[in-house]
């Protein structure tokens, strides 16, 4: 049965998702987000963001200070051995856990109107073309209609096996892993980024004098020692920098957020008539240290070009050009 009709159904709900929520609803057209967990959650992620998006993020309402960050304002690296490099970040960021800042987002887009399926996942996406709209199949068994649906899904989906989407058919060795700790001696003004065999970790302070580690490594190095644990004594303590953060402080959850089958292959912006947006789009290359801003980028982009169709601006294939191209 069809559950309800929107203008625009977003499809996974981190932050393209959330932001772009935002911005529909902000300019007074239905939204609707799907999500399969509920707020507040952890995700794997470095959690620093670049301060280039502070102006963008103004402009949506959202007041960063009040979720008291981390300022960081210089960077560290390390060789795998542990020497080391320190320089300034001239326009530097913040560090901010995904559970304070995507349920602070949940929060602002409820505000404006935005309205949430949440625990809720996506059979299949439908678009009728006769219609000009599509037909969203949730597992439970309803259907919402929308005229526009942004994908902002994440790195990886059963939602991507069921557009057919080409690298999700290519195994990736990529597996990422993450902890927050107390360290009291990490500096909270920096980002580190200390390397390892075949992987490197960040590290940055967050909010409330906690730290976030996430590291990301090859699946080989989890199958030679069978195991995280092992894995990181052998592997990543090599470094004596990473030793120190992983032997010190206090691990604040009992086991680590691991994601698995990360991939680095190109991913086309526009499948099946969805406008796709954050890592559902593509990722950016390990190192950059830029996703979260991204994501965000993304995000502006699709919901602009959503509500220029929207609005009657332009039609469904001038919108799907023109987000290509931007995007």
């Amino acid at each position: 049965m069809i559950h309800s009709t929107y203008d625009a159904a977003i499809i996974g709900g981190g932050l393209a998702g959330l932001s772009a929520a935002i911005q529909i609803a902000q300019a007074g057209k239905s939204v609707v987000l799907i999500e399969r967990k509920t707020y507040p959650h952890h995700k794997v992620c470095g959690e620093y963001v670049s301060n280039e998006v502070l102006p963008f993020l103004a402009s949506l309402g959202v007041d960063i200070p009040s979720l008291a960050p981390a300022q960081i304002s210089r960077l560290w690296i390390s060789s795998r051995k542990g020497t080391s490099l320190h320089q300034a970040l001239d326009l530097g960021g913040f560090g901010i856990s995904r559970y304070v800042l995507d349920n602070y987002l949940y929060m602002k887009a409820l505000s404006h109107g935005g309205q949430f399926r949440l625990n809720e996942r996506v059979e299949s996406v439908i678009y009728d073309a006769a219609q000009n709209v599509h037909h969203i199949s949730l597992l439970g068994g309803d259907t919402i209609q929308a005229r526009v649906v942004i994908g902002a899904f994440g790195k990886r989906s059963n939602l991507d096996k069921a557009l057919n989407r080409k690298f999700f058919r290519l195994r990736s060795p990529y597996v990422g892993i993450k902890y927050h700790k107390l360290l009291p001696d990490f500096p909270r003004d920096t980002v580190a980024l200390h390397n390892f065999s075949r992987g490197y970790c960040g590290v940055n302070a967050i909010e409330e004098d906690k730290v976030c580690v996430c590291y990301l490594t090859r699946r080989e190095n989890l199958l030679a020692y069978k195991g995280i644990p092992a894995m990181e004594e052998n592997i990543l303590y090599k470094n004596p920098l990473l030793k120190h953060i992983f032997e010190s402080g206090e691990n604040l959850y009992d086991k680590p957020e691991v994601i698995n089958e990360i991939s680095f292959e190109p991913k086309p912006a526009i499948e099946d008539h969805i406008l796709m947006a954050g890592d559902a789009a593509g990722l950016i290359t390990p190192l950059c240290g830029n996703g979260m801003a991204l994501a965000f980028h993304s995000s502006k982009l699709a919901a602009e070009s959503a509500l220029l169709f929207l609005e009657g601006k332009v039609n469904r294939q001038e919108m799907e050009r023109a987000y290509t191209a931007d995007w």
